[in-house]
C-alpha cells in the first residue's frame, strides 16, 4: 500500500467518521436540533433536524466505506456550506470564536477525497473494479457544483437570516415605543 492509498484512508476515515458522528448526535436529539435549527432561522425545524442526522450519518458511512464517493463528498460539501452560511461566516475565520475555519476544512478534505478516488479499499473500488469514470477534476467539480447547489437550494427553501435580539420588540415594547413616540410628537407640536 502506498503512501496516496494511506492517505486516502485516513481522509475518509476522518471525514466519513467526523460526519457520522454528528450525525448520531443530531438523531439522538432531534427536539434539541430541532429547537437549534429554529434558533438560526430555519422554518420546518424538525424536518431540519431529521435531514441532517440522515444525510450526515449516510454520508459519512459512505465516506468511510468509500461508496459512491464523490456524492457524500458533495452531501459534507453541501452541510458545511450552509452551517457557513447560517452560522460561521459572520465570526470570521478561527474557530475559537465560531468561525468558518472548521467547516472550510471539512469541505476542503470532502474536495480533495473526490478528486484523488476513494482507493483500492473501498466498496467504489469492488464494485467498479480499476474503472474511473471521471477525471479527478471531473469529481472535484461535481462534488463542489452538488455540494453547493444543494446548499442553495436548501437555504432559498427553508432558511431566512435571523433578526438580531436587539431589534426584536415585544408587542409590549413596541405599544411603550408608539406611545413615546405620540407624547413628544404632541409635546412638540
Amino acid at each position: 500500500m502506498n503512501g496516496a492509498e494511506v492517505a486516502r484512508i485516513v481522509l475518509r476515515a476522518s471525514v466519513g467518521s467526523t460526519m457520522l458522528v454528528h450525525g448520531i448526535a443530531h438523531g439522538r436529539s432531534i427536539k434539541g436540533t430541532a429547537k437549534w435549527f429554529k434558533s438560526i432561522g430555519f422554518s420546518q425545524p424538525r424536518l431540519q433536524a431529521r435531514s441532517s442526522a440522515v444525510v450526515e450519518v449516510g454520508a459519512g458511512s459512505a465516506l468511510v466505506l468509500g461508496a459512491a464517493t464523490p456524492l457524500a463528498a458533495s452531501a459534507v460539501v453541501g452541510t458545511m456550506a450552509v452551517a457557513a452560511r447560517t452560522v460561521h461566516i459572520k465570526n470570521g475565520f478561527f474557530i475559537t470564536k465560531e468561525g468558518y475555519e472548521y467547516v472550510l476544512s471539512l469541505s476542503a478534505a470532502s474536495v480533495a477525497l473526490s478528486a484523488l478516488g476513494s482507493g483500492t479499499a473501498s466498496v467504489d473500488r469492488l464494485l467498479l473494479g480499476r474503472r474511473e469514470r471521471m477525471s479527478g477534476l471531473q469529481r472535484a467539480a461535481l462534488t463542489t457544483g452538488l455540494g453547493l447547489g444543494a446548499a442553495a437550494a436548501q437555504l432559498a427553501a427553508f432558511w431566512s437570516r435571523p433578526q438580531p435580539a436587539s431589534t426584536k420588540k415585544e408587542p409590549e415594547q413596541q405599544a411603550q415605543t408608539q406611545q413615546t413616540q405620540q407624547t413628544q410628537e404632541s409635546a412638540q407640536g
